[in-house]
């Protein structure tokens, strides 16, 4: 086995949020310790803490340095390609610099993404091939068929219209998780449109059938991830060869963040 046809490790950790501890906070930069200050409700601080340190933690322990020499580039490919099209906007944006976290300084190499909803945190990393992850709460109290036709292919909310109603909320999120993972890991966002991209449908092996427009990945791995019957969530790699995925539980996630 050639080293490019070799199994593409990836790993992916889960955090609750009962695991968020003030003494986190010295893992974080000034700009970090300054956004988190400006959330109103303590689950968006313990969300945002526990996402920016176990991104810290995991890195440093992959590069073999301190978690204070990891740092991050933000970049948002939608600003970028406005760019060098000469459309309005930029790197920076108006709010100020914004996009996908890419690691600098001595964890340059290594390529993450952090997704959370509710009670859940998900940090996925992989060397050298981008990665996107996602979790989605499941609710039953938003407009769903609006979403529905904001976010979903014509295919798709063909699929998804035929659906029994009490099986739609999760089919739903389980549609968004999948499409959400891919556009983070090619680091669009949901700026780059969620009905361009086109999924398999949720009760069947998650696969990226089509991409509309310019933008999509020359390959991509994907697979759903299970975080019980409340969420779904979904993981995209962007490479041609298999994936060796490990997905550390919350338990050993809290060991790593007492350290």
């Amino acid at each position: 086995m050639t080293l490019s046809s070799a199994p593409l490790d990836t790993t992916v950790w889960w955090a609750h949020t009962s695991a968020a501890s003030e003494r986190l906070l010295r893992l974080l930069d000034r700009s970090e310790r300054e956004r988190q200050s400006r959330f109103r409700l303590q689950a968006d601080r313990d969300r945002h803490l526990l996402g920016r340190a176990l991104s810290r933690l995991v890195l440093a322990d992959r590069a073999g340095c301190a978690p204070e020499e990891v740092t991050f580039d933000l970049r948002c490919r939608s600003c970028e390609e406005k760019s060098r099209t000469g459309a309005e906007g930029g790197r920076s944006g108006p709010e100020g610099p914004h996009g996908k976290p890419v690691p600098s300084g001595a964890a340059r190499g290594w390529e993450i993404s952090v997704s959370h909803s509710g009670e859940w945190v998900a940090l996925a990393l992989a060397r050298e091939a981008p990665v996107g992850v996602d979790v989605e709460r499941i609710s039953e109290a938003r407009d769903l068929a609006g979403l529905a036709g904001y976010s979903l292919a014509d295919d798709e909310q063909r699929a998804w219209n035929a659906l029994p109603e009490k099986d739609r909320a999760g089919a739903f999120f389980g549609y968004w998780a999948r499409k959400e993972a891919l556009l983070k890991a090619t680091g669009l966002g949901l700026s780059g449109g969620l009905r361009r991209v086109a999924v398999s449908r949720p009760d069947t092996e998650a696969r990226l059938l089509s991409w509309e427009g310019g933008g999509g990945p020359g390959a991509a791995w994907l697979s759903d991830l299970d975080r019980g019957p409340e969420y779904r969530s979904a993981l995209a790699v962007l490479t041609d060869r298999e994936v060796a995925l490990t997905v550390h539980p919350p338990e050993r996630t809290a060991d790593l963040l007492r350290r």
